[in-house]
């Protein structure tokens, strides 16, 4: 199984038997860049894989690429097609990376009641983010720090672990929340900015962030359906740094200047709403219970491992 990224598929790199022979069917509400990356990884460990998207011409591709592995199923937020809520009462493991929306959760607002006769269910995964934590200025998290969003995106997200969760213990299935830091990968970082002259070093006094390379992400989640266990897990790098670190690095392996450095009070007045959210917030993030209890070992533990790996791999594809 590939994914629309050059990642080959490959085993589990914990050695792990994860996902029951025949029985296993696993379904991904939203097929979007960190879960096409983990049926890409992953996929061949599941008999059948079903996956939501938002547009037809976008199932039509996927279901064209992808005939016989994959199946793609439109799914508005709304209501749940007979065909979804068939695939629903297959599946055994059950991936969600479908945001809140200003109505509550989606998927169980559409297929809550699907989910609940789904007697083949195992295990559930739903893909969060660090900005639950909201600022703690500069201040390192963990799993059992208060959360106290600032963002609306990040009450939202905060609201939907909540209710997964409620469901989970409704119904007797494990939930784990993977709160994600940074993403990025093939494709989505940044020695792609730089290539594409859209790389902006904005420099704030303090400000740190951590990522999470996409890789790692499909790691956690697969880790979660294997072990199938409940509670909140960190999906974050080792070292929280500077925003315009991996831009000097990604320059440096390009071999070309890395951009200004342009002072935060004078981009923010260029910023999207979102884009501002993400630096009036500042904190670090542990990873120790995504080691220490799902057996995570990064493959790529910081953004320099992360980059270089990304700039090898650019190099062979020329």
């Amino acid at each position: 199984m590939r994914s629309d990224y050059p990642i080959p598929p490959r085993a589990d790199p914990q050695g792990t038997t994860t996902h029951e022979g025949t029985m296993s069917t696993l379904l991904c509400f939203g097929l979007g860049y960190a879960a096409e990356h983990y049926v890409g990884m992953f996929g061949d460990g599941f008999t059948r894989i079903v996956g939501t998207v938002r547009s037809s011409e976008r199932a039509a591709v996927l279901n064209a690429r992808l005939a016989g592995r994959l199946k793609a199923l439109l799914f508005d937020g709304q209501s749940a097609s007979l065909e979804l809520q068939h695939a629903i009462g297959e599946a055994a493991a059950v991936l969600v990376s479908v945001p809140q929306d200003a109505g509550g959760d989606p998927v169980l607002r559409a297929c809550g009641d699907a989910l609940s006769r789904a007697h083949r269910l195992r295990t559930i995964a739903y893909l969060s983010t660090v900005g639950v934590y909201g600022d703690r200025g500069g201040d390192w998290v963990d799993e059992q720090s208060p959360t106290h969003p600032v963002s609306e995106r990040g009450r939202e997200r905060l609201a939907a672990e909540q209710v997964w969760q409620d469901f989970g213990k409704r119904r007797g299935v494990p939930v784990a929340i993977l709160r994600l830091a940074g993403i990025y990968g093939p494709g989505r970082n940044a020695l792609v900015q730089i290539a594409r002259g859209e790389a902006r070093r904005v420099v704030k006094r303090g400000q740190v962030f951590n990522r999470i390379h996409v890789d790692d992400i499909a790691q956690a989640i697969d880790a979660v359906f294997a072990r199938r266990v409940s509670g909140v897990f960190n999906v974050a790098d080792d070292e929280p740094s500077p925003p315009g670190d991996p831009l000097v690095l990604a320059a440096q392996l390009l071999g070309v200047p890395p951009p200004p450095e342009v002072r935060f009070e004078d981009a923010a007045a260029s910023m999207s709403p979102l884009a501002k959210s993400f630096w009036l917030e500042c904190r670090r993030v542990k990873n120790d219970r995504l080691k220490r209890e799902l057996a995570v070992s990064l493959s790529y533990p910081t953004y320099r491992e992360g980059l270089r790996a990304l700039f090898e791999e650019q190099q062979r594809g020329r």
